[in-house]
């Protein structure tokens, strides 16, 4: 199934949160992160309620957080399990990705 995804983000100081929304579904997504530096983020956690499951809601936040890290020069530490399992399914982003 192709869903029409949008990300929104949204950062304080030291947290930050993507936020996905499916065109047609209240529920959302969602993978947030801790700020170590400038130049360094630690991904803690991504969830998608049940109702989203399936749509590709996931990879579509670790997506998102791969481009900007890119865009704006950041590494990110894998912590989460899901964004992990997708560093491990995508060789291309190794570039962004820390241990």
């Amino acid at each position: 199934m192709s869903a029409n995804i949008t990300i929104t983000h949204s950062e304080s100081d030291t947290r930050g949160r993507y936020v996905a929304r499916v065109e047609g579904y209240d529920a959302t997504g969602e993978l947030t992160y801790s700020r170590l530096s400038p130049e360094k983020i630690i991904a803690d956690h991504t969830g998608v309620d049940d109702s989203l499951r399936g749509m590709g809601v996931g990879v579509a936040l670790v997506e998102k957080m791969v481009a900007d890290a890119r865009d704006e020069g950041f590494k990110v530490v894998p912590l989460c399990p899901f964004v992990r399992a997708q560093v491990a399914r995508h060789p291309e982003w190794s570039d962004v990705f820390e241990d």
